[in-house]
Order: C-alpha cells, then sequence, then structure tokens
C-alpha cells in the first residue's frame, strides 16, 4: 500500500468527525474513532475464519470446559468474537443498533474485550445512541475496507500473478493508518500531544543507536529478538524497532513487550499491537516501580522515552521498600533519585531487565533512553543520582550519550540527551564512553508543532548515527589529520575513560583566626546567649565586664585573664564548662585574618566561614592537588580526610563548551546606533 492508500483509508475514518461535531469537543473524536478503527480491523481479520469460530463455540457451549485455547486456535489468532453480529448486520436495524453493538463488543475475547473497555466503548455507544449517531457512524465504518488480504465472494484468497495473496492492509501498513489517526487525535487535543508522541524521526535515530552494532548479527537466518519499553505509550518505539529490525532481515521475528499508566496511552499501543500481529498480553498496564508487569523478564533491545522530571511519590513507599529489603538483588539498589524526577528510576529498572553475558560473550542487551539535562549532573558527591552514575560506570555499561537539539518535542523545548548503555561493548569500547554533540543537527519546520520547531531530517539521522557508531575511528583520523570522510567532524565527538566522570569530593579547610575585643554589642549580645544566661546571670555579667569596653587582645589566654579578673572584682563566679566558654569566645572573639589560629585537642580548629569544597579528578592525588591549586593561595589550608566523598556525573555542555568572544564595542554601538535611526525614523512617519 502506497502513502496515498493508507491516507485514505485514514481520512474514511477521520471522516466520522463530521458526523461527531457539535456533539463532541473536537479533542475527543478519537475517543469515538479510535476504537472503532480497532473494532472494525478486528472484524475484517476475524472474518475468514468466523464461521469456525461459531461452530467451536457452540460446541462448547453447554460444557463446563474452558474453550478458549480452541477459539483462539479456531481464528487463528490471539483473540476472537463468538457473535453472529457484523457491523455491516446492525446497520440493518436502526432501532436496536446499540443492543446489537453491545452485544456484539461483549462477545470478544478478553484480550480484546479489554483494550475496547479502556476506551470506554459502552459510555461512547451510550452516548452515540443518545445522539442518535451510532447507526450512522456504525455503518461509515462498516464500509471501511481493512482486510488483511482479498478474497472472493466464497471467501477464498485471491491470488496475484506470483501465486502469492493479495494483500489489501497488512499489519504493518494498518500501522501507519492506525498511527495517522493518533496523530490527528493527538494534534486536535494538544494539550495531550507530547504525552503521546516521540517524533517519529526522534524515534528513527533512537532505533540506529540502539541497534547499529548489530546489523551482521540481525541479517542471520531465524533472528529472534525481543524489544521492551517500560513507558510504552502508544508504542511508537516498539513499532519502529520491530520495523527497523524486519528492515535488515524479513524473516526475524520481533517480539515486542510494554508496559504503561496511561489508559488510554495503553489501550492504543495494545490494540496497535493486536493489529499488527503482535501478542497483546505482552503489553502491560500499569506502574513500572510498584507493579512490574515483566517481572524476572530479559530483553535483547530496551527504549524508552519516560516523562521528564516526574516525581515518584505515589510509588514511594514500594520503591523503597524494594531498594532496603533486597538492596543489589532488586532494581533499585544502586540508590534512588529525588522525590521529584523519577528518570534514573526507569534506567536502574530496564538495566535490571537486561539479558546476562555468558562466559563465550553470547547473550546481553542494548538500551537507549530519552532524558533531559538533569541526570547527567544531578545530585552532590554520593548522593541517590551520583551513586547510581557511579554504578552504571563502574559496571561500564554506558556506551554513549548524544546531545540533540532543543525544541525537538512536542510537548517541551528544552535540551534532550540519548543514554545509550550496554552490557556487551564491543572490544574496542570498553572502559570507554563517547559523547557525541548533535545540537547543531537539525532543520525548521515550516509549521511549528506546539514546542516542537524543530526536526531531524534524513541526512542528520544518518550522520549522527555514522558519527556515533564510527565514532573512535573519527576521533582518531583527527588526531592523524585526515583518513576518514567525517573527521572534519571530530569537534562534535569526545570519548573518555569511565574514570573520567570520578571526582574526589574534598573538602578544604582553614584554621580559625580570632582576636579578642568588649564593645557595646558584645555586652549586648552576652546577655542575648542563652548558654551564658543558662550558666550565669547574664545581665550582671555583662555589667562587669563593662569597664573592659574599648580594649581588644591579640591572644585568647590574654583576654581570659582580664575577663576573669573583672569578674571577680565585680564579686561574681567565673562559670564553668564548655558551653559557656564556646558562647563567650563566639561573642568575645573576631575572625581577623592577622589572628591567634584556634585549637582543639591539639590540632587546628576549622573555621566553617572558610571552608571550600574542590572537585579533584578521582585518579589525581588531592594532596598533589592540594599543593598545586590550592596551597599557593591560601598557605595554611589543609584537607580533612574524613569528610572526602566519591562522586560521579557527566558534564556534557562543559566538555563541548566553545569561547565566543564578545562583539567589538564599536560594532555594538554602530548597531545600535542605526536602531535609533530606524525608531526615529518610524516615529517622523507617525508623527507626520
Amino acid at each position: 500500500m502506497n502513502s496515498s492508500k493508507h491516507t485514505e483509508l485514514a481520512n474514511h475514518a477521520w471522516s466520522v468527525a463530521d458526523l461527531l461535531r457539535g456533539d463532541y469537543k473536537q479533542s475527543d473524536y478519537g475517543k469515538v474513532i479510535l476504537p472503532f478503527t480497532v473494532l472494525r480491523r478486528l472484524e475484517c481479520v476475524l472474518a475468514p475464519t468466523k464461521d469456525k469460530v461459531l461452530e467451536v463455540a457452540a460446541r462448547y457451549e453447554n460444557q463446563d470446559i474452558n474453550p478458549d485455547r480452541f477459539l483462539r486456535k479456531a481464528s487463528g489468532h490471539s483473540f476472537y468474537n463468538t457473535s453472529t453480529y457484523t457491523l455491516k448486520a446492525i446497520t440493518g436495524d436502526a432501532s436496536h443498533a446499540a443492543k446489537y453493538l453491545n452485544e456484539y463488543y461483549g462477545a470478544f475475547s478478553p484480550n480484546a474485550r479489554e483494550v475496547l473497555e479502556r476506551y470506554d466503548f459502552a459510555q461512547q455507544i451510550k452516548r452515540l445512541a443518545a445522539a442518535d449517531l451510532l447507526y450512522q457512524v456504525v455503518g461509515r465504518f462498516a464500509d471501511l475496507d481493512l482486510r488483511p488480504v482479498k478474497r472472493d465472494e466464497d471467501g477464498e484468497l485471491v491470488l496475484g500473478e506470483n501465486g502469492k495473496p493479495i494483500e489489501i492492509v497488512t499489519n504493518h501498513q494498518m500501522g501507519y493508518i492506525f498511527e495517522e489517526l493518533i496523530r490527528r487525535f493527538a494534534e486536535q487535543s494538544n494539550e495531550t500531544a507530547g504525552e503521546h508522541f516521540t517524533p517519529r524521526e526522534v524515534i528513527r535515530l533512537m532505533v540506529n543507536l540502539l541497534v547499529a552494532p548489530d546489523t551482521d548479527a540481525l541479517a542471520l537466518p531465524g533472528t529472534v529478538r525481543t524489544v521492551m519499553d517500560p513507558a510504552c505509550g502508544t508504542g511508537g518505539m516498539l513499532s519502529a524497532a520491530e520495523e527497523h529490525i524486519t528492515a535488515h532481515n524479513r524473516d526475524a521475528t520481533v517480539k515486542v513487550f510494554g508496559q504503561e499508566l496511561n489508559p488510554e496511552s495503553w489501550a492504543i499501543c495494545r490494540s496497535d499491537m493486536m493489529i499488527k500481529g503482535q501478542d497483546p498480553e505482552n503489553i502491560k498496564f500499569g506502574n513500572s516501580f510498584s507493579d512490574d508487569g515483566h517481572a524476572d523478564a530479559t530483553f535483547d533491545y530496551l527504549l524508552a522515552n519516560p516523562p521528564f522530571g516526574v516525581e515518584w511519590k505515589k510509588v514511594k513507599d514500594a520503591v523503597e521498600d524494594e531498594h532496603e529489603r533486597l538492596g543489589d538483588s532488586g532494581r533499585f539498589g544502586a540508590g534512588l533519585p529525588r522525590i521529584n524526577d523519577g528518570s534514573l528510576l526507569f534506567l536502574q529498572h530496564m538495566i535490571s531487565k537486561m539479558k546476562p553475558v555468558d562466559a563465550s560473550g553470547a547473550g546481553g542487551s542494548r538500551i537507549a533512553i530519552v532524558f533531559n539535562g538533569s541526570p547527567l549532573f544531578t545530585g552532590a558527591a554520593e548522593s541517590g543520582e551520583s551513586r547510581i552514575r557511579q554504578w552504571i560506570l563502574e559496571n561500564d555499561w554506558l556506551e554513549g550519550i548524544v546531545a540533540l537539539p532543543d525544541q525537538l518535542f512536542y510537548n517541551t523545548g528544552i535540551s534532550t540527551y540519548f543514554w545509550v548503555l550496554s552490557n556487551r561493548k564491543a572490544r574496542d569500547r570498553r572502559g570507554k564512553v563517547v559523547l557525541l554533540d548533535a545540537r547543531d543537527y537539525w532543520r525548521k519546520m515550516r509549521k511549528s508543532l506546539g514546542d516542537k520547531r524543530k526536526e531531524l531530517g534524513e541526512q542528520h539521522i544518518s550522520e549522527i548515527t555514522r558519527l556515533y557508531t564510527e565514532a573512535l575511528a573519527v576521533v582518531d583520523a583527527a588526531k592523524k589529520g585526515g583518513g576518514h570522510d567525517l573527521a572534519d567532524r571530530a569537534g562534535k565527538v569526545k570519548v573518555f575513560r569511565n574514570e573520567d566522570f570520578g571526582y574526589h569530593r574534598i573538602t578544604v579547610e582553614r584554621p580559625l583566626k580570632l582576636r579578642f575585643e568588649v564593645t557595646e554589642e558584645t555586652l549586648t549580645a552576652l546577655t542575648a546567649s542563652k548558654p551564658i544566661t543558662r550558666a550565669t546571670d547574664a545581665e550582671a555579667f555583662a555589667e562587669a565586664l563593662r569597664p573592659l569596653v574599648g580594649k581588644s587582645w591579640t591572644t585568647k589566654s590574654d583576654a581570659w585573664i582580664d575577663l576573669k579578673d573583672a569578674v571577680v572584682a565585680a564579686g561574681r563566679l567565673w562559670p564553668t564548662g564548655a558551653p559557656f566558654g564556646k558562647a563567650l569566645r563566639e561573642v568575645v572573639g573576631v575572625r581577623d585574618p592577622g589572628g591567634e589560629v584556634q585549637y582543639i585537642k591539639g590540632e587546628k580548629e576549622p573555621d566553617p566561614e572558610l571552608r571550600d569544597y574542590e572537585n579533584v579528578p578521582l585518579e589525581e592525588d588531592v594532596e598533589e592537588y592540594l599543593r598545586r591549586e590550592v596551597l599557593p593561595h591560601v598557605p595554611d589550608a589543609w584537607i580533612d580526610h574524613s569528610k572526602t566523598k566519591i562522586g560521579y556525573e557527566i558534564p556534557f555542555t562543559r566538555h563541548f563548551y566553545v569561547y565566543k568572544p564578545p562583539r567589538p564595542l564599536g560594532e555594538i554601538d554602530a548597531e545600535l546606533k542605526a536602531l535609533e535611526g530606524e525608531i526615529q525614523a518610524l516615529l517622523g512617519e507617525v508623527t507626520g
């Protein structure tokens, strides 16, 4: 089927919108059109075996045996319908259309009926009947020819000149029709477009990067691959992965699996998979974190575009319980990110579903996931996010990260990144991570769709794919001065060791230096200090020190001698206890770079106000770093090793930052004067 044909069929289905106008809002058209399209496709697929299914249903009607297995076998599919009705037959009695349609829809196998229930199909039947539209809608879809293959009046296959059945609408082509309808539905309700869609060209690039290293293996006879998306939405990524693999090998078997939390998106995905001949049972409903629909399963490929920055508070108890109870044997043993962003939970969930690699090197999986910038660097050393990055890098799973242009997605204009991971890296990539800056690879869309103003062209996808897959060769050629046709793009690619993203977070201390003085402010502070008021009569204590107002000391010992003498002279006792002594020092002591260094148990006391933190590359000696970078500026500094932490972050933007000097002042001044002249001219036209 060419594109004009599937557009024609999509137009036929969408023409029902003309009937719905006035009784339905535009954003609700899809609630009718999508389930009826599913229903009609299922009817067309089941038509050739309908009589056989009815015969089996009648045979087991009054028996205690569950006939489900036999009915599936009779239908030749994973679903069936035991009703004698068809959409065409229902249009023969307008007054009973709702009754017959409900009976027809209720006679589907549970897996097909569940999909229609998620569309709230019974409610739509009731609503259409109340608006006196049901008969017309059913009639419109009864005329929609969605047969997989052509058959004659006797139900026999019509063969073409090549001796093969003449195809009308294959599963693959039906996918295009359904996708077109979903796209139109999303455009009618802009607020949900981004939830339903990852742009097709973005998915193509993502699947390219995911599958590219396996091109040769995928072409082998008998190839079987499993693909999983834990936040599958309407199933676009799963469909694209299947198409990509079968494009390399038409005989390959691709089994797709997914899970989705949104009921409508789940129904769209499951019905799409059913239409394409995939097993709908593989698309699970529910939250992947708290109700893993594919527990203990592993897959060849995993890909996802999870919601950006979505909190996981609703599943907090379940996630924390698994983290604490199962540790490393569970999905979230590496760490938990902050509650307002569950992105790295999705990645840990996907990593838990990688196939193990055996001793011969066989097995293993590849992962691709879309993130915003947050997972690259959010979280300080030893935070949940940092520990997750450390776990990934130390296990050598991160293969590469690709920065994408901004304004590429429907519901956000922010910059996004592909993370590609594998537990079976190619030998030359082990211990390395590729960073690819593809932010300049885009073209402007002729018409914006929500926040999406840019798109990737085929040339962009092709070059980005090559830059990524041939990154090591491109970088090597650039160092040698040429030898690769993409060597001039080497500035877009950088290769790092895993350890390059690790660092020691060191605490640099400097000594507390004080001089001591008594002022009117000092006396006021004494009376407000709780430790002093607990140790003595603070008002009387302050009055005892009043004769010392204006006096200062360079050492604590000299200050304390005079302070004690003043208190004794006033006929009062000098309080004891560490809290009192510390509070008095805080009031009387004044920070001074030339003051006396304070000590605690023979050790220099650090000044919290002068405390600093430095990130030191993981493999660098921190004391050497201190001598080189810190001591020339502050010779009395030292590292408190008890506070040193290990952290991991991926400062992508910093690695590709290119300094651009500001324009010359003369050029800016000339531009301002020119603009001023234009404004004056416009004002002259208005006032003239």
